[in-house]
């Protein structure tokens, strides 16, 4: 029997409460300084910030890590680490359960595989650029784990989530120490480059007077998108909200099955499969989701039990769990002897990605090419909020495509971008081989991303 006074009963509830604490206070910090409410920066980015700085003055006092502390059950670093592992696919799962009502032009078909493409193709460059560094610093420094540049992709095309489950798997099945550390600081340094390039280029657009100043402005919100015409009320024997929660852990109920009986079969396999739980997570929400829809079609099912506007607030409680306990995670002694080859990739991470995306929303999408890269950008270097923060800032009311594009890219960049995933696990026996098939990759992807540009008839079809 627990003994309800002890900090193991206590510990993992007073490690999420000071983890929404520093998300708050952080974001009172954004309100209060002027630079910081400029920034863009994200108030779990900030807040993730504060708990890491704290954490590393402690051990640097006491040479012992603060969240491993009695306080927060002994083990709080590990938890962490689950907390982030989590929310990556709790949130993608939220996500999935929202009702799209958007209707699919052969126009905007292209523009959303064009953005898929593109999403895969700055992952690729990413790899290529990364791999390139950590082979080169091998060469270096002594030891150093050269396949450790595949994590840049995973940090800044895919954020502190997948940073995490390739640093672990590496850390792991391949013997990168600190291999969790270095994937969540890449995660972290794209948070920071996302901040860093959006000003940039904001700026600039108001330099040119192409826009005043943030578009964003309070907002109401009308009583349908909150309760729908044909929706459960808020409040009757269960809460809806309680509802939302069973949907979304129910699907990861599944997936967990689903994760475990693919592990039994491919044992060899295990840590990639639970790597990859967001992806199986979405499939398993999508399933229920088609299901549900079939029996209100048939008339079993009255009313829609789902809620997109209170999955929203659901997969953005999970986002926010996940980026300031990823970035709290990060332990800094441990990386001591990276940070230069960090900050180079964390750079090349940056100029790549900028440069890359901006060409590509250029020639690709002329109609909204603005608002098309800035929400790239801000998805490819740390998550799909950022993306959304950095849009809002030009097109508050999401009156272009470039916010659908990045919902619905998600399923062709998943098709194109599963199976390259699979090198990564590859690459700590042959990083040479990979560098080169990934690098070869990117090619291919862009000569079918620019296939119109490239093989324009003299019809100009």
């Amino acid at each position: 029997m627990n003994d309800f006074w002890n900090y193991d009963v206590w510990g993992f509830l007073i490690l999420v409460s000071v983890l929404l604490l520093a998300v708050i206070s952080a974001n009172a910090l954004k309100r209060m300084i002027k630079p910081l409410r400029g920034s863009l920066l994200p108030a779990s980015v900030l807040g993730g910030i504060i708990l890491l700085v704290i954490s590393y003055i402690y051990q640097l006092i006491t040479g012992s890590e603060f969240f491993d502390l009695e306080f927060f059950g002994g083990n709080g670093n590990a938890a962490l680490e689950t907390i982030t592992y989590h929310s990556l696919a709790l949130g993608f799962i939220a996500t999935a359960f929202k009702t799209r009502n958007t209707e699919m032009s052969r126009k905007r078909m292209g523009d959303i595989i064009n953005t898929g493409i593109t999403t895969v193709s700055t992952y690729l460059l990413q790899g290529v650029l990364g791999l390139l560094v950590s082979i080169i610093a091998a060469f270096i420094v002594p030891g150093f784990f050269k396949a450790s540049g595949l994590l840049l992709p995973f940090g800044y095309g895919q954020g502190t989530g997948q940073a995490l489950n390739y640093g672990a798997i590496y850390e792991n099945d391949f013997g990168f120490a600190g291999g969790k550390g270095f994937g969540l600081s890449l995660a972290a340094l794209g948070f920071l480059s996302a901040s860093a390039g959006g000003i940039i280029y904001l700026n600039i657009l108001k330099h040119k007077g192409i826009i005043s100043g943030s578009s964003a402005q309070n907002v109401s919100i009308s009583t349908e998108e909150i309760q729908g015409i044909d929706e459960i009320p808020m409040q009757e024997s269960m809460d809806k909200i309680t509802i939302q929660f069973a949907f979304v852990t129910s699907a990861y109920l599944l997936t967990f099955i689903v994760m475990r009986s693919l592990g039994s079969i491919l044992p060899g396999l295990r840590s990639v499969i639970f790597g990859f739980n967001f992806l199986l997570g979405v499939l398993m929400a999508v399933l229920i989701k088609t299901a549900i829809t079939r029996l209100t079609r048939r008339q079993i099912i009255h009313r829609s039990y789902l809620n997109s506007f209170l999955m929203t607030r659901i997969s953005n409680l999970f986002f926010d769990l996940m980026v300031v306990a990823g970035i709290a995670a990060i332990r800094l002694h441990v990386l001591k002897n990276y940070w230069v080859i960090l900050i180079i990739m964390g750079i090349l991470g940056l100029a790549a990605t900028f440069v890359y995306n901006r060409f590509v929303a250029n020639v690709l999408f002329p109609g909204y090419k603005r608002e098309q890269f800035l929400m790239m950008y801000g998805m490819l270097t740390g998550t799909a909020s950022t993306g959304i923060i950095l849009l809002r800032e030009l097109d508050y009311s999401f009156s272009t495509p470039a916010a659908d594009n990045m919902v619905y890219q998600n399923f062709p960049a998943i098709v194109i971008g599963f199976p390259l995933m699979l090198l990564a696990t590859m690459a700590p026996n042959n990083p040479e081989t990979v560098l080169l098939i990934i690098a070869v990759s990117f090619v291919v992807l862009n000569i079918i991303l620019f296939r119109k540009k490239l093989f324009r008839t003299k019809s100009g079809t």
